[in-house]
C-alpha cells in the first residue's frame, strides 16, 4: 500500500495546535515513539524494515521510497505486533541487526479522515506530517490550513536529515536525553 502523506517543516507547535483545535480536530495521542531500523540483507536502496512502538501499540513495517517527489511516493507494508522487544529478538535471530534505535515525540490529531502528526525529532525543528486515505484528501486538508509552501515536502525523515539539514542520521544518536519530556 502506498502512503499518502506530506510534511510541513519548521512549524510552531502552539500555532498548529490552536489551528487544529479551532477547526475541530481532536487530539488522539501524545507519545514518545521508539523505533529500530534494519537494512535488508543484502542492503536494498530506499527500502528498510522498521519496528516501532509508542508504548501502547507496536508495528513492524517494510518501507520503500519509490518516488520521493510524490505525496504517494512511499510504499508501506505494516502489521501490528504484540511485543516490541520480542519482535526485535525474533528479527535478531533471523540475522537482522538494527542499524539504529531512534526516538521522536508525536502529538496526533485527527480531522475527519486525516491524521495530523506534530513530530519532534532530535536535531530537527518540529514539523507536521499530514496523512490521508488519498492524495486528494491530503490536498483538500492542505487547502484548509495556513502554512509556508516553501516548507512543504514529500521527503521521508531520513532524507530530511540528510538533504535539508545535512545531518547523517547514521552518525548521530537519534534519542532524547533522559531529562527531556
Amino acid at each position: 500500500m502506498r502512503e499518502k502523506e506530506v510534511r510541513i517543516l519548521e512549524i510552531d507547535i502552539n500555532t498548529w495546535v490552536k489551528m487544529l483545535e479551532d477547526m475541530g480536530a481532536v487530539e488522539v495521542g501524545n507519545w514518545l515513539q521508539k523505533r529500530y531500523v534494519y537494512d535488508f540483507q543484502p542492503k536494498v536502496s530506499n527500502k528498510w524494515i522498521r519496528l516501532r512502538t509508542n508504548g501502547i501499540e507496536s508495528t513492524l513495517a517494510i518501507k520503500e521510497v519509490v518516488d520521493s517527489t510524490k505525496v504517494d511516493g512511499t510504499k508501506e507494508l505494516e502489521i501490528a505486533v504484540s511485543d516490541f522487544d520480542k519482535t526485535n529478538a525474533i528479527l535478531k535471530e533471523l540475522g537482522y541487526t538494527p542499524r539504529a534505535l531512534q526516538e521522536n515525540k508525536r502529538i496526533r490529531y485527527v480531522y475527519q479522515n486525516i491524521e495530523i502528526d506534530i513530530d519532534t525529532w532530535p536535531f530537527l525543528p518540529t514539523y507536521v506530517e499530514i496523512e490521508g486515505p488519498s492524495v486528494e484528501a491530503v490536498e483538500n486538508f492542505l487547502s484548509l490550513v495556513h502554512y509556508d509552501e516553501a516548507k512543504l515536502t514529500t521527503l521521508d525523515v531520513d532524507a530530511i536529515y540528510r538533504s535539508i539539514y545535512h545531518i547523517n542520521p547514521d552518525e548521530v544518536e537519534l534519542k532524547f536525553s533522559e531529562d527531556v519530556s
